[in-house]
């Protein structure tokens, strides 16, 4: 096993603790208990990334679920997918509904997919993944089946709350969708924001850095982790802005977390819970 993945398997998260390592962009690891999932990373190198993947695709074991966000390569890498089906075969791959079919291509087992809409849950050991859906940059919702190809996964385990929000932009409605799920301990949010030009090139927006901003400091979030940054040089974000924004606006209210690739951050239970 790569010694990075030992390490997370070796480090303790008791109940009223959730251990989360940023792997870049959206990227996470959360470990809650004994069990560890991976959101949204993308392992796959690439001549146009600005960072290497902190893990190569090959050497990724260990994994208790994989989480994609939606089925963009940044979210769910489907060459790395095919590998993480051979080498963790008793995972589960979670994902929108709607794209079961290129999951189904990856080599996934059909017994091992849990695809998923708004509204909907799966559960992973003592961990439950809710969700709701994304606007990246609609809602885009099928008229038919009801299904979103986005979704934002809401994580519970622990006695903890852990956001993420994959790729999104406010929408109406949302705030309180979001709320209704109670305190939430630590969120990954989007910051690289839009404008005409990347939608033009076909790279479809988020929240502004300001948007996110607003967002944690309406939800009260305890922590916050600024993503979607740092991949590529023609979507960029700015998290010192972030950073600078949210201090400004809600000082002392919510704490932004800056982790180096694969740095451990702790999360413990809210003393108000």
């Amino acid at each position: 096993m790569n010694t990075f993945l030992q390490d997370v398997k070796s480090t303790p998260a008791p109940y009223g603790t959730a251990v989360l390592w940023w792997l870049g962009q959206m990227g996470l690891l959360i470990k809650m208990g004994d069990t560890v999932l991976c959101i949204d990373y993308y392992a796959s190198e690439a001549p146009n990334r600005l960072i290497a993947p902190p893990v190569p695709a090959s050497e990724v074991s260990g994994i208790d679920a994989f989480l994609g966000t939606h089925n963009h390569l940044d979210h769910i890498d489907h060459d790395a997918w095919k590998k993480w089906s051979v080498q963790c075969p008793d995972a589960l791959f979670i994902f929108p509904a709607c794209h079961l079919e290129a999951v189904l291509e990856d080599g996934v087992a059909e017994k091992n997919c849990r695809g998923l809409n708004e509204g909907k849950t799966c559960q992973i050991g003592d961990v439950i993944v809710r969700c709701i859906a994304a606007a990246h940059e609609f809602l885009d919702q099928d008229p038919v089946t009801g299904q979103y190809p986005c979704l934002q996964y809401i994580i519970e385990g622990n006695g903890l709350r852990i956001y993420h929000a994959g790729d999104t932009l406010r929408y109406e409605g949302m705030l309180p969708k979001l709320q209704a799920f109670g305190p939430i301990d630590a969120a990954l949010l989007p910051i690289n924001g839009r404008d005409g030009k990347r939608y033009r090139d076909n790279c479809i927006g988020n929240m502004t850095f300001q948007e996110s901003a607003d967002l944690a400091g309406q939800l009260k979030l305890r922590n916050v982790i600024p993503g979607h940054w740092d991949m590529f040089s023609s979507n960029p974000g700015d998290p010192d802005a972030f950073a600078d924004y949210l201090d400004a606006k809600y000082p002392g209210q919510v704490t932004c977390l800056r982790p180096g690739y694969m740095c451990p951050v702790k999360v413990t239970i809210s003393e108000e819970k």
